[in-house]
């Protein structure tokens, strides 16, 4: 099975979340390492998830859909989707069989309809923190 890495920050601003990317890189790399997951690619991107149109979040699904890999190694869920629109393209591409696996060193994740389930979950709490901050911000 091939594997993308994708690591996310929240912020564009270079003086914050300094370290965030760096971290996750090194994490995953070390997870695949032990798992003996074959990367084809890495992704690594400094935007929000709280909107749709991430442009290499596109490029990955795109990799994706053109069956050069069939899964993602992420630090957490949230690192892939923090709005609907994302996380239901995952959810969409896993139903269709094109990503077969989701790898994350902090959260279970298994192609079964409870494995779905739960990774929806996921990405509403991610949702969720995103939309209650907007609110306790204003």
């Amino acid at each position: 099975m091939k594997y993308i890495l994708y690591a996310r920050k929240s912020t564009e601003e270079d003086d914050r979340q300094i370290l965030s990317i760096e971290a996750q890189l090194v994490e995953l790399q070390e997870y695949a390492a032990k798992e003996e997951l074959e990367i084809v690619a890495s992704f690594q991107e400094a935007k929000t998830a709280k909107e749709p149109g991430r442009i290499k979040f596109a490029e990955m699904l795109l990799l994706i859909e053109r069956g050069k890999a069939d899964g993602i190694i992420s630090w957490h869920p949230d690192r892939l989707a923090r709005n609907s629109v994302d996380g239901g393209k995952i959810i969409h591409f896993v139903d269709r069989g094109l990503i077969k696996a989701l790898k994350f060193p902090t959260f279970w994740f298994e192609p079964t309809p409870q494995g779905l389930f739960m990774l929806n979950i996921s990405f509403g709490q991610s949702k969720y923190f995103v939309d209650n901050l907007r609110e306790n911000v204003k």
